[in-house]
């Protein structure tokens, strides 16, 4: 029906205009009326979980309500992400979604969509990541640790924060160029890699950036860092790049709440969030653990999934990876 015509229809009754303007507004209810909780899918202590109760804590500020952390490690980092997708879409459960869970999904049925069963709040920051081993075992460093395994095949043995995360998978992709041969062993988080490595359990761990408290303890050596440049506080740590291999590897990551998320709610997360990515107390544990602030707005940040998911179903195509 024409707007012109539409309009003389209700004039026309006298009673429509005058009957919708007396319609009392609906109250919308004030978000958030409780706590938030946020899912971090990593066990406490380590980096993600320092770094999130920060953020966590900045963003409660901001929305007026505690932000509760709630640890749930295990399943390759992705019960978070399997909690969020089956949650009631009302903005008080988010979780951190790692690399790991957006490529264990493309591996094995899991129940949850990376595309179809999240709504992406925003974009945060990403992991720098290192290789490290107990002091004196490399002294001849990387070239070592190849050369050994190219003359021990499935000798060595690297700990991971878990089968197919993102310290995994990039070992993995170093061997293949290589053409070695490294066991990987999985742990809960880097706190446990590092026990195992200090005690002679493994010959090597990749983790986050917090391993390199172990090289500043006098314990561990630097064996490479994935950052494109080196790391100030350790510059003498050798990059992927400096090693020839091409590679710079970080995994930024975002929060995600279950899709369906009403925009109005949506945008007092994403702005609360954003908020506190910049605030000094984050920026300041960002800093500790060398990690750049990557932040995305939930658009740029959906973009970015839509990218990741396209970029991992390559590699896991490339290198053959499975289930874990």
């Amino acid at each position: 029906m024409p707007q012109d015509l539409t309009r003389r229809t209700l004039l026309g009754t006298g009673l429509a205009l005058p009957a919708l303007a007396a319609l009392p507004a609906r109250a919308q209810p004030r978000f958030p009326e409780r706590p938030v909780t946020l899912i971090c899918p990593f066990p406490p202590g380590g980096t993600t979980d320092v770094t999130m109760r920060v953020l966590a804590e900045a963003a409660g500020r901001r929305l007026g309500q505690n932000v509760v952390v709630d640890n749930r490690p295990g399943a390759a980092n992705t019960l978070g992400a399997a909690t969020v997708a089956r949650a009631r879409p009302d903005g008080y459960l988010l979780s951190q979604l790692p690399a790991s869970a957006i490529r264990v999904q493309l591996l094995q049925r899991l129940p949850y969509d990376t595309l179809r069963d999240f709504t992406p709040v925003l974009g945060v920051t990403g992991y720098t990541y290192v290789c490290i081993a107990k002091k004196g075992r490399f002294p001849g460093g990387w070239r070592q640790v190849v050369a050994e395994a190219r003359a021990n095949p499935g000798k060595l043995s690297c700990g991971n924060t878990g089968a197919n995360g993102t310290p995994h998978v990039t070992i993995a992709e170093l061997c293949a160029k290589e053409g070695v041969q490294i066991e990987p062993v999985a742990f809960r988080g880097d706190g446990d890699s590092s026990q195992a490595l200090l005690g002679g359990h493994i010959d090597l761990t990749a983790g986050g950036s917090g391993l390199g408290a172990l090289v500043d303890g006098g314990q561990a050596e630097f064996l490479h860092v994935w950052t494109a440049r080196r790391l100030t506080r350790w510059p003498q740590a050798p990059t992927l790049m400096d090693l020839g291999y091409g590679m710079a590897v970080t995994t930024p990551y975002g929060l995600v709440a279950p899709a369906g998320l009403d925009p109005a709610v949506l945008h007092t997360l994403h702005d609360a969030f954003a908020a506190a990515v910049q605030d000094p107390a984050h920026l300041a544990v960002l800093e500790k653990y060398d990690m750049p602030v990557e932040y995305k707005d939930s658009a740029a940040y959906a973009a970015f999934l839509r990218e990741t998911v396209a970029r991992e179903q390559a590699l896991i195509e490339r290198l053959g990876l499975r289930a874990g």
